[in-house]
């Protein structure tokens, strides 16, 4: 997920700074409209499976992001200078980093019983990355809870390992 990872850190970087990037970010329209149809062909393509998945998770999380940070730096709730938006950010980038680090180097300490084991909870589960990345989408509703968010994303970072890892030992 290097993109999400690279955006994340901008964003964090643009949120220290006050720069004018920021504001042209959160005041012009067409980033939203960008994002929101990126995220959505992500989640339909997750669907269909048609593209590989750390692409559809790369650009899901990275359109998320910026729509998260173009809603929720514009409501009232939140100060201009407000913790979240410089800490949620790094806390992405360095999930993500772990996430696509460490389970990518263990990949081989797997054994084949142990391997379709973990495939066939993965086809029983009722939790499919299309349905966590609807679920991150509602979660940018719901202003007044603001960890449901980086919450709902952490389980997308989970649920991206356990599809890259078992993607990636067939």
């Amino acid at each position: 997920m290097p993109l999400f990872i690279i955006l994340s850190l901008a964003l964090t970087y643009l949120v220290h700074t006050d720069s004018h990037w920021q504001q042209m970010l959160i005041s012009t329209p067409a980033v939203l409209y960008v994002s929101s149809t990126l995220a959505a062909v992500s989640l339909i393509a997750s669907a269909f499976k048609k593209i590989p998945l750390e692409i559809i998770y790369d650009v899901f999380s990275s359109s998320v992001l910026i729509i998260w940070f173009y809603y929720w730096k514009s409501i009232p709730l939140f100060k201009e200078d407000s913790p979240i938006f410089f800490f949620f950010p790094v806390y992405f980038s360095l999930m993500a980093a772990f996430v696509s680090a460490f389970f990518s180097s263990q990949k081989q300490q797997f054994d084949a019983e142990s391997f379709r084991q973990m495939q066939a909870i993965s086809k029983r589960s009722r939790l499919q990355p299309w349905v966590v990345m609807l679920c991150v989408l509602g979660s940018l509703a719901w202003y007044d809870n603001y960890l449901l968010f980086p919450t709902i994303m952490t389980l997308l970072f989970a649920r991206f390992a356990l599809s890259n890892l078992l993607q990636e030992n067939n």
